[in-house]
């Protein structure tokens, strides 16, 4: 079961979000958080799996901020409007939004985790570090090839954290890696080796790294059913 709702962030702000329910009685709820590219096909098929995992999934459309219903590929074209529109955001106009699917998911009644991917991922970090600024305190965070991690690595989560790299990352420095373990040697931090960045990202034959996603997975899985369900 799947649908699009609509979430009003604190100031004011209308978006769309992509909700994907499981079957059964949610086991917890998963805040998704998209890459640079809108609530796209892909993004959806992610929150979907998760879903048959047991979660109650919402994904916050944090483009609509622009121009509502934004969905590209992964094609040049579409890379092009991708990188203008990373351009115009803001982590305080994101984790507004994504505050506003916080407070929508506490409707269940379950525990809340986030997890996000490319920029998604770098969102998901500063949820946990932050998030009580915008009166999110989630249950645990997973992180995808967060670009830009290295610049925020000592600030302190909240709550446990898993991250995730592909060691052949050509838009993250091992640097932003080291920075992150160094900082915090709690933080469950894994590098996929022969893979490289985007590598979860199935439609996209250029990224994808089929071994790495799977492990990534399973271990995002068990943590978020460790600290979530």
């Amino acid at each position: 079961m799947n649908e699009w709702i609509k979430l009003k962030a604190k100031d004011g702000h209308e978006l769309g979000a992509y909700v994907a329910r499981p079957s059964g009685e949610a086991i917890g709820v998963l805040i998704l958080v998209q890459e640079i590219f809108g609530v796209n096909a892909h993004i959806r098929s992610v929150a979907d799996g998760y879903a048959k995992d047991g979660f109650l999934v919402v994904a916050p459309a944090i483009f609509d901020r622009f121009e509502p219903g934004v969905q590209l590929t992964y094609q040049p074209e579409d890379m092009k409007r991708a990188y203008n529109f990373y351009g115009m955001l803001k982590p305080e106009t994101t984790l507004m939004d994504v505050a506003a699917a916080y407070q929508w998911a506490k409707q269940a009644g379950k525990k809340i985790g986030v997890i996000g991917y490319c920029y998604g991922g770098l969102t998901s970090w500063l949820v946990a570090t932050r998030g009580k600024d915008y009166e999110m305190q989630p249950s645990g965070c997973v992180g995808y090839y967060a670009g830009g991690i290295g610049s925020v690595a000592k600030e302190d989560p909240s709550c446990p954290v898993m991250l995730h790299f592909g060691a052949n990352d050509s838009h993250i420095g091992q640097d932003q890696v080291e920075a992150v373990r160094s900082a915090h040697p709690e933080v469950k931090v894994f590098l996929y080796e022969g893979a490289g960045h985007a590598f979860n990202r199935d439609v996209d034959p250029s990224s994808y790294h089929a071994a790495s996603t799977k492990l990534a997975r399973e271990r995002s899985l068990e943590f978020l059913k460790t600290h979530i369900a």
